[in-house]
């Protein structure tokens, strides 16, 4: 039997396979500049199933799937069997049915999981409560945009740094060989069996101007997640310290970059005047969940058709 090719984590493609996938995102980023029309994925149909709220996520798969030639039909769960019961394997093995790749995104690991078991077509995690390694792979290629390469670079994440997106960033450490320094109060760092992924290449740190020092990558997300909502009082208190503004941005590196994958809380994790100054690359970032899931559609979505074709 022929193995599909999932897209659930980091740890699911190679570094020369990212290589290839940020070449190609780059070449999809400047025909869609040049109004060139790429027609890869003509005929083909992408299926998202949405447990949880989404703007970018939503638009950029959406519009990145149109844009390749192909169909895109919007699953919300709420609207679906799913919501009254039908088990889970089932829905995976229907959908697969009716498709040539999903795009997912729920709450526990577990779930995207056993969906994946039991649909016959690539998966893609959109975003679990584990991570988000379609926004890491996003981040990343927007940092080689502005940088020239992610490997060797210190990129600072400020915040609660145990968040899904705390935990891809560790993950992805060993993978593209960049320094991660993880700034967070007592009881706000991924825990041990995470920061295992990348022992040599994170750094968990209280202070957030230690961290910061010197970095080439400034990083925070919101502090409140989606599923944490009556936590929000406590996490506010907890945080108020590790705020990104402008005097904190001074310690990085002249060249810094600073990344947030929104939708962002101004004046709580950030402020304004962070997000909207020249070292911002928010807006690039935010663009290029475009173009980097347009070469992973391309890439699961080809090669699971090759492997089915021996």
């Amino acid at each position: 039997m022929t193995t599909k090719r999932d897209y659930l984590k980091i740890a699911d493609l190679s570094a020369a396979e990212y290589a290839g996938l940020f070449r190609r995102a780059k070449e999809l980023k400047a025909a869609r500049k040049s109004r060139l029309m790429v027609r890869t994925l003509a005929g083909r149909t992408l299926v998202m199933i949405f447990e949880k709220h989404s703007t970018r996520t939503r638009l950029s798969f959406e519009a990145a799937m149109v844009q390749l030639g192909g169909l895109c039909i919007d699953l919300s769960a709420s609207n679906s069997q799913m919501s009254r019961g039908e088990p889970l394997p089932d829905t995976a093995r229907v959908v697969g049915r009716y498709c040539d790749v999903v795009m997912m995104r729920t709450f526990g690991d577990a779930r995207i999981e056993e969906f994946s078991k039991f649909c016959d077509v690539p998966v893609i995690n959109g975003l679990t409560d584990g991570g988000h390694p379609v926004q890491i792979l996003t981040d990343l290629f927007t940092i080689e945009e502005r940088l020239g390469t992610v490997k060797g670079k210190t990129l600072a994440f400020i915040g609660d740094t145990a968040s899904n997106m705390g935990r891809s960033f560790v993950e992805a450490a060993s993978v593209f060989d960049y320094q991660l320094r993880l700034a967070s109060p007592a009881g706000y760092h991924p825990a041990a069996a995470v920061v295992a992924h990348s022992p040599r290449h994170v750094t968990l740190l209280r202070d957030p101007k230690e961290a910061v020092a010197g970095a080439d990558v400034v990083i925070t997300d919101v502090w409140t997640s989606m599923g944490q909502e009556a936590e929000s009082a406590q996490r506010l208190k907890d945080l108020g310290g590790y705020q990104v503004d402008a005097a904190l941005m001074r310690g990085a590196a002249p060249h810094a970059v600073f990344l947030h994958c929104l939708p962002a809380h101004r004046g709580e994790e950030v402020t304004g005047e962070v997000i909207d100054a020249p070292t911002s690359a928010v807006w690039d970032e935010a663009e290029n969940r475009l173009h980097v899931q347009k070469a992973l559609l391309e890439y699961v979505v080809l090669e699971n058709e090759k492997r089915s074709a021996r």
